[in-house]
């Protein structure tokens, strides 16, 4: 019994799980499981989507039907606050019926060192985006980070998200540490917005803008 712990307490430790493999892991339990039982394992219990106005993830999700074949998407960039415990990843994705597009996915890392997502969202795209064989990470910078309060406070949204109430039409969230950033609006016809903002060490700079059309009335 004493040998065992001593060797257990030699034995290298895993590398903690990145925002880019939990994603891929969420890609996998998808083909597994099916696509939405897949989103509600991950899902953080306010997680939002967009149907096309912002809804309750669970809400959504709650007794919807997997389809036969799920969608298959793949990480291609990542950002990540300097604690490392809030990350966008955004890449393409393709469905069974070879349609493309792309998708953003807001990771939150959970007490247990894993993670779940808080937003998710995309569009439908002409053409498909290329797959990299590896994504690009791109971390926040950890300096300066005594200006950050007087710079957030000037620079982000006023409205939030409210848990517990029906999702309005804009919502935002950030890092504890304050170097990542991201909010989305939603227009009345469905038009979506969602941008993301990096620490570099002295201003808050967007590495994502993404914007969705309203969708066609039929």
């Amino acid at each position: 019994m004493i040998i065992a712990l001593l060797l257990a307490a030699a034995a290298p430790q895993a590398a903690p799980q990145t925002a880019v493999d939990a994603e891929r892991a969420f890609a996998a339990h998808a083909q597994k499981v099916g696509q939405w039982t897949a989103f509600r394992d991950y899902a953080e219990p306010t997680a939002v989507m967009f149907d096309p106005q912002a809804v309750w993830a669970h809400d959504f999700l709650k007794g919807r039907k997997d389809p036969p074949r799920s969608v298959e998407w793949w990480p291609a960039q990542s950002f990540i606050s300097c604690d490392g415990d809030l990350a966008i990843n955004t890449g393409p994705w393709r469905n069974a019926q070879n349609q493309h597009g792309y998708f953003t996915t807001v990771w939150t890392r959970q007490k247990n060192g894993g993670w779940k997502w808080g937003m998710d969202g995309g569009d439908v795209l002409s053409r498909p985006l290329a797959r990299p064989a590896r994504p690009a990470v791109r971390r926040a910078s950890c300096s300066g980070l005594k200006r950050l309060a007087k710079v957030y406070k000037a620079t982000t949204p006023t409205t939030q998200m409210i848990a517990g109430k029906p999702p309005a039409d804009a919502g935002q969230g950030r890092s504890a540490d304050g170097t990542l950033s991201w909010s989305w609006t939603v227009a009345k016809d469905g038009a979506r917005h969602v941008q993301a903002k990096l620490w570099n060490g002295r201003a808050y700079r967007v590495v994502l803008d993404q914007r969705v059309a309203a969708p066609r009335k039929k």
